[in-house]
């Protein structure tokens, strides 16, 4: 179901308000209503007492500065880290500007379907992308991830529907920010032991089962790829090359994206509005966070991301304010002591995390999920 961009706090007696700020992009149509005509793009005869009535009308598209900005700061950390964007944009639409989650997941994933081809077309000319690793990921996914649209849409009740969304969102991301720290952890420990794989031998029945997964949650929640499938790759094929197992995500992404946004325009929530409020920040902001990457400290920014990223998937799954506050205390002085540890060993952040020898190419910007 396509509906225009106007959220439901903009509703007011029955008529739409437009956002303090907001564009308003109007379109005229043409629409005619002809009375026992059936096929009016039929060469046929109609009689005089067949009456036709011809309007124009205005087809309004809402385009949120707000939205926009949000849009331009994850963007911005997206390129700057290689973080996905599906877990940053998503809890932000949710809980900052009160979308509902359904209508949030569907035009966050129509975004991320015309931004995610940029990173795989960067991986593809490197040759990174390990196209047959990533058929067998795109065969379990693309049915999958349709799969759960129709799932959601299969439920019928829109607070349920809403709920379900909502709560399965924050425990993706609660899930993503695990996998994460774990990703982290092993790209420390192999840094310097991991060989390269070139004879690669896809195991099948495991890489679909993969694919099938991560493309039913996306269907769900827009959140998966990313970090998800890279974690599990690691586990299935040690051998491959940080850069391959990113490379070839972003290739299997695609389908698996479009598949999900095509269920959601058909059966979700997609706001076209909401969905170009977010490409207007988000593009800029990616291609800016890409371009000086190579002087950030990534690793240190990716932890302050997964501690946002913690405190929005315990808000989704209603856990109480002041536990939120505590974990979020905690995550910054966990936080501090490391950088207080590396700062006494006379090392920085790049050397810690590698970055001083791999960052010159950037990480490659994606706004898919971690």
């Amino acid at each position: 179901m396509v509906t225009e961009a106007a959220t439901p706090r903009h509703l007011k007696s029955g008529a739409v308000t437009e956002p303090p700020m907001a564009i308003v992009l109007m379109m005229r149509w043409k629409r005619s209503h002809c009375h026992d005509c059936f096929h009016e793009s039929r060469p046929r005869k109609i009689s005089k007492s067949v009456k036709r009535k011809v309007e124009w009308g205005k087809f309004q598209v809402h385009i949120d500065l707000y939205v926009a900005l949000a849009g331009l700061i994850v963007g911005f950390a997206v390129g700057l880290t290689g973080m996905g964007g599906g877990a940053l944009m998503t809890p932000i639409l949710v809980l900052l500007f009160g979308i509902a989650p359904l209508a949030a997941v569907s035009s966050d994933l129509v975004a991320s379907l015309i931004m995610k081809p940029v990173g795989a077309a960067v991986h593809a000319g490197r040759g990174t992308v390990r196209w047959g690793l990533a058929g067998w990921l795109a065969l379990g996914s693309v049915p999958s991830a349709f799969l759960g649209v129709v799932f959601l849409k299969s439920l019928g009740n829109a607070h349920r529907v809403q709920t379900i969304v909502s709560i399965a969102l924050g425990s993706v991301l609660l899930l993503a920010v695990a996998a994460l720290l774990l990703k982290l952890y092993l790209d420390h420990r192999t840094r310097n032991s991991r060989g390269s794989d070139e004879q690669l031998r896809v195991k099948r029945l495991p890489t679909l089962a993969i694919g099938a997964s991560i493309g039913f949650v996306v269907g769900i929640t827009s959140v998966g790829s990313g970090t998800l499938v890279i974690v599990l790759l690691l586990f299935l094929y040690p051998r491959l090359r940080g850069s391959q197992m990113v490379g070839t995500d972003l290739a299997q992404a695609i389908p698996m994206v479009g598949s999900a946004a095509l269920a959601h325009i058909v059966f979700g929530d997609f706001k076209l509005g909401l969905t170009a409020s977010i490409l207007i920040g988000s593009i800029p902001g990616v291609l800016l966070g890409a371009a000086i990457s190579s002087y950030a400290p990534t690793t240190f920014l990716r932890g302050a991301l997964a501690a946002v990223l913690l405190v929005s998937g315990l808000k989704l799954v209603n856990v109480p304010t002041l536990v939120i506050g505590i974990v979020l205390l905690a995550s910054v002085l966990a936080m501090l002591s490391v950088w207080l540890a590396i700062r006494a060993s006379g090392r920085t952040l790049g050397e810690i995390s590698g970055d001083t020898t791999t960052t010159m190419q950037g990480p490659t910007p994606s706004l898919s999920a971690p």
